[in-house]
């Protein structure tokens, strides 16, 4: 058996996120279907996150066992023909068969996009949350910074999430406009359900002015989903790296 790592990248408007589940479209089971039809084998696969429904991925790893012979220079091309055009094999190599794309995780990077043009960009819709009103892109950077470092995230989870250790570490997370948009990005060793996009809209409010840049220690400490923002829409994150 070979254990083979891809790079995967997808448009997730239209799935029910990563992970497999009963009578759902997901990413997961358009690639182990794949991978079937080109080996025949049961093919399973692990990846090193599940993305929620319309969430997207640049840099989404995943690995998968097969005793296929297929050489490697020619899986990339074979696995993209089988693939619908939202899902993409940017890369594959041989890893060792003790690698796991979830486990041996080191560094998750997820890119939050936000529109703040006064119309919407048509052409960024399935990939950015349109907010029309000007933001405070320093007052929310001023804000992240109380963010960064490891902390007990229970205030930037969701109350459906069925972990109970809730203790991150956030290496660093930054708001920078570019143009007409504002992106937000966050780089920790893993993140809990709904993080990222709930940090993301309590930002969103700092940079409205309806919170100051100081309440987001408070909120830390509080340790009460109730005390942090709405959770911001799932089309504006994208998985953007994986570090081993």
């Amino acid at each position: 058996m070979r254990r083979l790592k891809c790079v995967v990248a997808y448009d997730g408007t239209d799935f029910s996120g990563f992970q497999v589940q009963p009578d759902q479209v997901t990413v997961q089971g358009e690639i182990e279907a794949a991978l079937q039809r080109i080996t025949g084998e049961e093919a399973q696969i692990a990846g090193s996150g599940r993305t929620d429904a319309g969430v997207h991925a640049r840099g989404q790893v995943i690995h998968f066992d097969t005793a296929s012979n297929i050489p490697l220079e020619k899986w990339g091309f074979v696995l993209n023909n089988q693939l619908p055009d939202s899902i993409v094999v940017r890369s594959i190599e041989e890893a060792e068969t003790t690698f796991h794309a979830r486990f041996d995780v080191q560094v998750k990077e997820y890119r939050y996009c936000i529109d703040n043009n006064p119309v919407a960009d048509v052409f960024r819709h399935r990939y950015a949350d349109h907010i029309r009103f000007p933001l405070d892109v320093e007052a929310m950077q001023q804000a992240a910074h109380h963010l960064e470092g490891e902390h007990d995230f229970t205030s930037f989870c969701s109350a459906k999430t069925y972990v109970e250790d809730k203790v991150r570490t956030v290496y660093g997370l930054t708001v920078e406009r570019l143009g007409n948009e504002v992106w937000v990005t966050c780089r920790g060793n893993g993140f809990l359900y709904n993080m990222v996009r709930i940090i993301v809209g309590t930002l969103v409010e700092v940079g409205q002015g309806k919170r100051q840049p100081d309440e987001l220690q408070d909120i830390l400490v509080a340790c009460d989903r109730e005390m942090a923002g709405k959770t911001a829409p799932a089309k504006g994150l994208t998985m953007w790296e994986v570090v081993y």
